[in-house]
Formats: structure tokens, C-alpha cells, sequence
């Protein structure tokens, strides 16, 4: 399975600290957003991984990463000339995705939570055994906000709205889908919507009429953030912080992750980092030694 970070769009709600620079490279806490992202797909053996942005803030991204050998992954990247829906990054990243399934994630979203790499590697085995789509749905206070799911008393799929004004749930589905290899070329027939955007939400409602989508809920304890707005974006921060100083474990850590797959060796790492300094930096030397 092959990975995509979508790390496009302007970030219109989070100006002016947007004007500048990629929402997804803006910090949270003491490493760039699109880390957490980045460190999903790295937890669920992902080792392909396609950025897809802007054409002024792409170069930012491969300064940030280049070529992914550091991490013992393959990193490309894709121009998103205009922000024109989730939907589209499938035809876009046709070519990077050939005969693979795929994930799709969203660079403005952090997920934390117990067995968290264990529900990755379920969803990946649901789509490679079964040619089904999963998406996980999530408990929200505005829903009016997101991708809003209807769903029956056993919890399966009904129907997916996109940002409705009268939601049939208080359940958002959050920026995380695993898909069968068939999603470009239902990608490829999507309609724009209203708003004009190939509507991920569309590709969805696709599956759920042929009967071939689940979801799993994100349960009580799990953490899911969704930094698009200057308050989410604070509040993102502040968990993280809490959370690492409480447990003394960073979340997102890439090169932890590729430490723990043997992706890469102690040896390299702490040599590439040894005249590094700063907390993040501390806490990888403390892991390799």
C-alpha cells in the first residue's frame, strides 16, 4: 500500500499566519504539523509516500524532507495547482499510485490514541483481503464543519454529507481513508459539487452504494485534532505538550518510527544527529543510546 498527504489549500482561516508559509508547516508544539501526518503512515508500514501542494509551497516540503532516505522511506512530490477537493488528489497521484491501494491522509490532522498502529494494520488487511474502503468516524460538537455519517443501530454506513446544514449525526468521518486500488477511477468520475471541489465525501457514497466501505469508530480515549482554525490549532499544541511531558515519549517522532521498523541504523541516525541540539534532538539520542 502507497501513502498520500494531501498539504495543499491556503489556509484562508489561519491568516495571517498562513500568508507566508503552508498551514501543514506551521508548528505544533515542537515539530511541523505535517510530522504527525507524515508518522500514520509510517506507523502503518507505509514506506511510498506521495506530498502533494501547492507549487510555492512544495519546495518548502522537500527542503523539509527531500527524498525520504533519511527516514528509510520514498518520498515524492506533486504540484495541486488549485485547491479543487480531497477527490483530486487520486488523479493527481495516479501515476505515484499504478496498481497499489492507498492511503490518504490530511496534513492538518493529528491522531493519538492506545493501539493506534493496530487499527492501521486492520484497516490496510480490511482493504487488501477484502477490496473494501475504510474510513473512521469520530464523536463531534460541530459537525457542520466536516463530513457528516449516517449510520444504523450496528453502525454501518447509511450515507456520508459533506458539511451539511442540518447534520443527521454528531459524527464527523476525520481525515484518514483507506481505499482498494479502484478509487482513481471513481476519483475520475466525481462531479464538482456546489462549492466547485471533488468532494471526497462523493468517492465515499460511491462505496456505500456498492456495499463496500466500513468504519470504525474512534473510541472514548482516543484524541483526534483537526488543526484548521486558530483555536484548534492552539489546542493542538497543548496536547501534544501535555502529552509528551507527561509520558516522556514524543508523538510523531519520524525517525523514532524508522527506528523501531529498522528503516534505518542507530549507528547512521546518531551520527547524522550528534552536533544537533534541542529537546527533540536530546530525546533521539537518549533513544539510541
Amino acid at each position: 500500500m502507497k501513502g498520500i498527504i494531501l498539504a495543499g489549500g491556503s489556509g484562508t482561516r489561519l491568516h495571517p499566519l498562513t500568508i507566508g508559509v503552508s498551514k501543514q508547516l506551521l508548528p505544533v508544539y515542537d515539530k511541523p504539523m505535517i510530522y504527525y501526518p507524515m508518522s500514520v503512515l509510517m506507523l502503518a508500514g507505509i514506506k511510498e509516500i506521495l506530498i502533494i501542494s501547492t507549487p510555492n509551497d512544495l519546495p518548502n516540503f522537500k527542503n523539509l524532507f527531500g527524498n525520504g532516505h533519511q527516514l528509510g522511506i520514498e518520498i515524492s512530490y506533486k504540484e495541486q495547482p488549485s485547491p479543487d477537493g480531497l477527490a483530486q488528489a487520486f488523479i493527481l497521484g495516479e501515476e505515484f499510485i499504478g496498481n497499489d491501494n492507498v492511503c490518504l491522509i490530511l496534513g492538518d490532522n493529528i491522531f493519538y490514541g492506545n493501539g493506534f498502529q493496530k487499527i492501521l494494520k486492520t484497516s490496510i488487511e480490511i482493504v487488501e483481503k477484502e477490496s473494501k474502503a475504510v474510513i473512521f468516524g469520530n464523536y463531534v460538537n460541530d459537525p457542520e464543519r466536516y463530513g457528516v455519517v449516517e449510520f444504523d443501530r450496528n453502525y454501518n454506513v447509511i450515507s456520508i454529507e459533506e458539511k451539511p446544514n442540518k447534520p443527521k449525526s454528531n459524527f464527523a468521518v476525520v481525515g484518514l481513508y483507506f481505499y482498494p486500488n479502484s478509487v482513481v477511477e471513481i476519483a475520475k468520475k466525481v462531479k464538482p459539487s456546489e462549492r466547485g471541489e471533488l468532494e471526497i465525501t462523493s468517492v465515499n457514497n460511491e462505496y456505500i452504494l456498492e456495499n463496500k466501505i466500513k468504519m470504525n469508530m474512534l473510541s472514548r480515549g482516543f484524541a483526534w485534532l483537526d488543526t484548521g482554525t486558530h483555536e484548534s490549532l492552539t489546542n493542538a499544541t497543548e496536547f501534544v505538550k501535555v502529552i509528551e511531558k507527561r509520558t516522556s515519549q514524543k508523538i510523531g517522532c519520524l525517525e523514532e518510527i524508522a527506528l523501531k521498523y529498522k528503516w534505518i541504523e542507530p549507528a547512521d541516525l546518531k551520527e547524522k544527529i550528534r552536533d544537533l541540539k534541542g529537546d527533540y534532538y536530546d530525546y533521539l539520542k537518549k533513544i539510541i543510546n
